[in-house]
């Protein structure tokens, strides 16, 4: 028995050939079930019954806005520093209410907490002025009002923290590593053919950027359903495929396509399997790929 491959950037096909050259037999296709992980490597679980689980997300909060879709995230950060600014213009103009520097804003013999500021839109472009150091010195703190120097360092620090922790979440989100993996590019298919006289499972992998990727290493997961001898059920058993562990071929140096491969020895899961029940087995092959960007 011969196979032929494609070249890569193709779909992968097996195609076996009798050993007369009359005529080809194609495997026939098998039905389309639901994947654990999609091709994109994105997990197909949702989580339920977790009841009131659910709050351990808000003690890991951070990650929990990170792993966000992006409409939610914006939502977020727009919605954060509103709150925020509006809450402090409120505190500003309370205080200016407090001293009664509402009403005397136009004395000029009266010195007020923050000068030119005597009315609500006045104390949010103040804020905004000192929040963001733009300073057009127009509004200014006076040395008569201890309690707006307190509220002014309280304000520093406030803003500190929510600029650390949303523009760090901002950041942390558009640097991702799954934008980086749409320029990894996986054989659609793998073929089962001999190699250096072992039959071998095979696929391709190879990168598309000119960046390289440092100390890349490469793994395979198989997905299966079992039933141990004790009788117990597991749903989804993953075991591990060698694919060049033990002779370090598992550190890529991934500058061209590379031909991953698994060699099918009694070791294997697949050793037992002929190819009518591989056919008709029902197994998951899960390829990851990790590694270190140069130039991030």
């Amino acid at each position: 028995m011969s196979a032929l491959r494609r070249k890569f950037g193709d779909d992968y096909q097996v195609v076996t050939t009798s050993s007369s050259g009359s005529g080809f037999n194609q495997a026939a296709p098998k039905r389309k079930r639901q994947r654990f992980v999609e091709k994109n490597g994105r997990c197909n679980v949702q989580h339920g019954n977790l009841g009131s689980e659910t709050s351990r997300y808000l003690s890991d909060l951070f990650t929990t806005l990170v792993d966000l879709k992006w409409r939610w995230n914006l939502f977020i950060f727009i919605l954060t520093y509103t709150v925020a600014w509006l809450f402090m213009a409120s505190m500003w103009w309370v205080i200016a209410y407090m001293r009664g520097d509402l009403n005397r804003a136009h004395d000029e013999n009266y010195t007020p907490c923050v000068a030119n500021v005597y009315n609500f839109p006045s104390a949010f472009l103040f804020f905004i002025e000192t929040e963001a150091t733009i300073g057009y010195g127009f509004r200014y703190i006076t040395d008569k009002c201890p309690e707006g120097i307190i509220l002014f360092l309280f304000q520093s620090i406030l803003g500190s923290i929510v600029d650390a922790f949303l523009i760090g979440c901002m950041f942390i989100k558009m640097s991702q590593p799954k934008k980086r993996a749409e320029t990894l590019m996986f054989s659609e298919h793998a073929v089962i053919s001999m190699r250096d006289g072992k039959l071998t499972l095979m696929f391709r992998v190879g990168n598309l950027r000119n960046s390289h990727m440092v100390s890349a290493q490469i793994r395979c997961k198989l997905l299966k359903s079992r039933q141990t001898p004790e009788g117990e059920f597991l749903p989804l058993d993953q075991l591990e495929l060698d694919v060049g562990f033990s002779t370090g071929a598992d550190q890529l140096f991934l500058v061209s396509p590379l031909t991953i491969c698994h060699v099918i020895d009694a070791k294997s899961p697949f050793y037992d399997l002929s190819q009518r029940s591989m056919q008709t087995e029902q197994f998951e092959i899960v390829v990851i790929l990790e590694g270190i960007v140069e130039t991030t």
